[in-house]
């Protein structure tokens, strides 16, 4: 039975590995759970799956999750704040930590995972978005597995099971296209969150809802593609996928193509980074091929996607780029999902403060160097929304 951890216990990703947990009871067991202000539901985790310890991020809620557990007879340890977060990361006996925490405030849990020696099923993609500079060595000093526990790099993962080392040869990243796939490009400037909110195939959080409907999601998806698989930028493409059933291909070098096919569910790939390298029984739905019918593929419309291009073009930049446009990325998306700029002053506020940043950048970066770039570029994107608005007052 291995037993784990789960950062972001509430969210997608939590709630979806603990469905897993749920199913194989005589598989995995539940160490520790961290999330971020549902205490409704965080309470009745802890009832359901007695960990030892309990972190919550939002400390104004500790009283209210006190009361609703006061009767447990299980009583776990809580914490509370980020800090908290991070003693639950490295706490106790769990061989792998679940970062399900979204953005970039899932990276110094993250670390602390590691530093405790703790493998990683990684669904935060931020982690080596941003930290991949400091992330990799620690992986390394501590001999840890980093495992992908997104579909995507899951699929790239599974593809290159019996790979040999300089196998491959070219990465495919699949998308789903987003909410705005089939709207003409000259529509979205009147589209409303609520519009970007709907996501064709998966069911996720309202942050990486946004980043797939401007293909943010994809553009990240490849700078982590090239920290995970060590391969340039050069040889990782991008196709638009409908379907969401080729969740995403290998080319090795003699030009043989490898794919992993799904129905799309998160269980899958999260599964996998848990129990890799075995494969364990389930009774989900298996694929039908004639039920999924039609798999069709068109190349991503850069007019459409700019954000894709602006990640391409951090990653190649490298250094503390990709955690600068992760940072104004995620504040961009929030001050959009706030109603305060629209869909398309995201990446055009993006792209202004990644070319601010464009003299500060710096190819070796620290671990205080990269959480100085993501506040700069926080508040670089809040002073240019600003700007944006006095000029249009004017």
């Amino acid at each position: 039975m291995k037993a784990i951890t789960i950062l972001g216990s509430t969210g997608s990703i939590g709630t979806q590995t603990l469905d897993i947990v749920t199913h194989n009871p005589d598989k995995f067991r539940v160490v520790g759970l961290a999330a971020g202000n549902n205490v409704t539901l965080l309470a009745e985790q802890i009832r359901a799956f007695k960990p030892e310890i309990v972190a919550l991020e939002n400390e104004t809620k500790l009283a209210q999750l006190q009361a609703a557990i006061s009767n447990y007879p299980h009583q776990p340890k809580i914490l509370v704040g980020s800090q908290g977060i991070c003693e639950v990361a490295r706490y106790g006996d769990a061989e792998s930590v679940v970062t399900g925490i979204v953005g970039c405030a899932g990276l110094l849990p993250t670390i602390a995972a590691i530093e405790a020696g703790k493998d990683i099923a990684l669904a935060n993609k931020e982690t080596l978005i941003a930290g991949a500079p400091v992330v990799l060595p620690l992986v390394k000093k501590h001999q840890v597995q980093l495992l992908p526990a997104d579909s995507e790099h899951s699929a790239i993962f599974q593809c290159l099971q019996g790979v040999p080392h300089g196998g491959l040869r070219r990465i495919i990243l699949t998308a789903s296209g987003g909410s705005f796939r089939d709207l003409p490009v000259d529509q979205l400037s009147s589209v409303t969150v609520k519009d970007a909110l709907k996501h064709p195939n998966w069911s996720m959080g309202q942050k990486i809802t946004i980043d797939s409907a401007t293909l943010m999601n994809k553009g990240l998806e490849v700078i982590e593609a090239h920290y995970l698989f060590d391969l340039d930028y050069d040889h990782i493409d991008i196709v638009i996928h409908p379907q969401s059933i080729i969740h995403s291909l290998i080319e090795v070098q003699d030009t043989s193509v490898l794919a992993q096919l799904g129905w799309p569910d998160m269980r899958l790939p999260l599964l996998y980074a848990l129990s890799w390298p075995e494969r364990i029984y389930t009774d989900w739905e298996q694929l039908d091929l004639v039920k999924a019918g039609d798999l069709t593929f068109r190349e991503p419309d850069h007019q459409k996607y700019p954000c894709m291009q602006l990640a391409y073009a951090a990653g190649r930049a490298g250094g503390l780029m990709p955690a600068v446009l992760n940072a104004a990325n995620e504040q961009a998306v929030a001050l959009f999902l706030d109603e305060k700029i629209g869909f398309l002053d995201i990446s055009r506020l993006i792209e202004t403060v990644c070319d601010r940043f464009t003299s500060q950048n710096t190819p070796d970066p620290s671990l205080e160097d990269i959480l100085a770039a993501d506040r700069w570029a926080r508040q670089a994107i809040i002073d240019a929304e600003a700007s944006a608005n006095s000029v249009v007052a004017l």
